[in-house]
């Protein structure tokens, strides 16, 4: 989607958000504010298009997102060894201090996101643009507000709940709201977004990749799961499958910079590949990804800082014959990677990862890299069915849908599970089928009130993983600057 990659932001300077540090840096910056800016229909576009833009940030999806799979068990640090990745190795080892910069990184990440979003739903509606992109706009502004806060609360709990665009008269030391209203925000923004976006088949070409009706069905699905309300999950499943979407025929499409926003893809984080801006900075347009995780003095893709190295348990944990295996991970004697052998040494664990990996035939320099995050797909939405209909009792229906993500993946239907089978098993299959995809962490931490992640944890040897790791720290160096907020516990 070129025009939200090519974002060019104008938006006001003169507001702020609490915890948030990454305000817009437009210049002039003493000129853009609500009086001269919110006329155009190029205004209204150009606003939502900057709220998009945190989501490519590596305080979310470009970096900080993905690094959940190491805290999740699948992976290790890997990278150039010692304090390389400190503050990763230590939200994995859990260990977690309140002044980690990975914790930070987190917490301030959706802020500018949801101050652009305010922004967009206080001063839209008033504009006299057509409506059809009034409406769209406005309801992808719910999507990306209700996203950055889903993010939020499933980390650190009750975080402040902030839905105006605020001023410097304003109270900018917020306490913070119980997770159950946040949760009611999330649910009603994505609603509001289901009932004002197009279906994903509207839009043209330059636009593709924006939030779209089935994006924010699935989302609000996934939202239901969270919560156990199972029922509503699968009602909100039932219209992304009204909307026809499909797995792709090949696994590995899914992560091919020549297969973006396909038919299986729900929601990607956008990346353009080039950027006149540096690779380290926020408004870098090229993905960390492949850069970050290419195998270490390899010379296999551009860059390549060995990070996220794939575990042996995780490695074990693939069925016989599973197809996902070869597009996941490097291993010796698997399958060439743009023609080159992947050697064991390359890796602390004798793997890396090689589902994002981008040949240099499309990615020539470690800042070039085009291919998007996938956010959601189709198949996470097929196995969230399976989950749900299994949690009601329902667990023959259930196998129908667990059935087609394993077919593809070349592995035999399962059937005549009990529940407790069949949950071990849909959970299993979404941690294989999801890997690497910052999808994990939030699964464990959601099933049997967290539960199931420490007994999981625990089995890999993550003796350190207590209750309080369920959620984050509030990072010190907000609550320094703001006394009402309070510590999670055990911190």
């Amino acid at each position: 989607m070129k025009i939200i990659k090519k974002i060019y932001i104008a938006l006001l300077a003169s507001t702020t958000l609490i915890a948030c540090s990454d305000i817009l840096e437009k210049q002039p910056l003493d000129t853009i504010n609500t009086s001269n800016f919110f006329r155009t229909e190029e205004d209204a576009i150009n606003a939502i298009n900057g709220a998009y833009q945190p989501l490519q940030w590596p305080k979310l999806y470009n970096m900080r997102m993905w690094t959940s799979d190491i805290m999740a068990g699948n992976s290790i640090v890997g990278a150039g060894g010692g304090d390389d990745g400190r503050e990763t190795q230590d939200m994995a080892n859990f260990v977690t201090a309140t002044d980690n910069p990975g914790v930070l990184d987190l917490w301030r990440g959706p802020a500018p996101g949801i101050l652009r979003a305010n922004t967009v739903l206080k001063n839209v509606p008033q504009m006299e643009i057509d409506q059809e992109l009034k409406s769209r706009i406005l309801g992808e502004a719910h999507f990306l507000r209700a996203h950055y806060y889903f993010i939020l609360v499933r980390y650190f709990g009750d975080v402040p709940l902030i839905t105006e665009p605020q001023n410097p008269e304003d109270d900018l030391r917020p306490t913070r709201t119980p997770k159950e209203e946040v949760f009611d925000l999330i649910i009603n923004d994505f609603s509001m977004a289901f009932d004002l976006l197009p279906p994903k088949s509207n839009y043209a070409a330059d636009d593709l990749g924006r939030a779209c009706k089935g994006a924010a069905a699935g989302m609000l699905a996934k939202v239901y799961l969270t919560l156990g309300q199972y029922q509503n999950s699968l009602d909100m499943i039932a219209e992304v499958e009204a909307l026809g979407y499909e797995l792709n025929p090949i696994y590995e499409q899914n992560f091919d910079a020549q297969h973006e926003n396909d038919q299986e893809s729900l929601f990607e984080v956008q990346y353009f590949g080039k950027t006149s801006n540096s690779f380290w900075g926020n408004e870098n347009q090229a993905s960390w990804v492949s850069t970050f995780t290419g195998p270490r003095n390899a010379d296999m893709v551009a860059g390549g800082y060995g990070w996220n190295q794939p575990t042996q348990e995780f490695v074990n944990s693939y069925e016989e014959g599973d197809l996902r295996k070869d597009a996941t991970i490097l291993y010796e004697e698997g399958p060439q990677f743009d023609g080159q052998e992947y050697d064991s040494d390359y890796s602390t664990t004798g793997y890396n990862l090689r589902k994002f990996l981008v040949p240099k035939s499309i990615s020539p320099n470690y800042d070039t890299n085009p291919l998007n995050f996938p956010v959601l797909r189709f198949s996470d939405v097929l196995l969230m069915k399976a989950e749900a209909l299994n949690e009601l009792g329902r667990t023959s229906e259930a196998e129908t849908p667990l059935n087609k993500v394993r077919d593809r993946a070349g592995l035999d239907p399962v059937s005549g599970l009990s529940q407790e089978e069949f949950r071990m098993k849909v959970l299993h299959e979404r941690r294989i089928e999801l890997a690497f995809e910052g999808q994990r962490w939030f699964d464990l931490i959601r099933v049997n009130g967290g539960q199931y992640g420490l007994d999981f944890l625990h089995s890999i040897g993550k003796s350190n993983a207590s209750e309080k790791h369920l959620l984050f720290p509030i990072p010190q160096k907000e609550i320094d600057v703001n006394p009402n907020l309070t510590q999670n516990m055990g911190y």
